[in-house]
């Protein structure tokens, strides 16, 4: 992994793999949506409903994901210094947030009907929520400062002590 922490080096292979894997990822992503919303029968119980969860579930996940990913960069940079982990931190922050609002769009378009509210205060869901504030969080505090790097550095803490709304 030390090799590619050279930008150049990490530069050259991403632009070389960038073609073969937009494409790749263009198709699955077709593909995916065709299942999803043609191929699939719908739910005995649920109908036609069942279908969101083919947007919400993967959201989810995603929201998740990309929350771990910026917590080990985080650590990859106080640790080791990486030169690359702040930029994937403030570049994943936006992803992460975005996902984050998808899910919980997504679970109130489908809890409505299934259990008759837009919103309870679950633990799961409540956890999303404020996994959602501390991504808008680590947006707005890396960016509050005329220095970058104390803004940066204040973002990783933020996102360290977030971490804990993961599990």
């Amino acid at each position: 992994m030390h090799r590619f922490a050279n930008p150049t080096r990490f530069r050259r292979l991403s632009a070389a793999l960038r073609p073969p894997a937009t494409l790749l990822a263009v198709g699955l992503f077709g593909w995916g949506l065709w299942l999803a919303l043609v191929g699939s029968p719908p739910d005995f119980r649920q109908g036609q409903s069942v279908r969101i969860m083919y947007v919400h579930v993967p959201a989810a996940w995603m929201a998740m994901m990309v929350y771990a990913s910026m917590a080990a960069a985080a650590v990859a940079a106080y640790v080791w210094r990486h030169p690359v982990a702040d930029l994937y931190i403030k570049a994943a922050a936006p992803l992460g947030a975005a996902f984050t609002g998808l899910c919980l769009v997504s679970g109130s378009l489908w809890g409505a009907p299934m259990w008759g509210a837009w919103w309870v205060w679950d633990g799961r869901l409540t956890s999303v929520l404020i996994l959602f504030f501390v991504y808008l969080g680590y947006i707005a505090l890396s960016g509050a400062f005329d220095d970058e790097q104390r803004g940066l550095a204040a973002g990783r803490i933020l996102v360290l002590v977030g971490a804990i709304a993961l599990p």
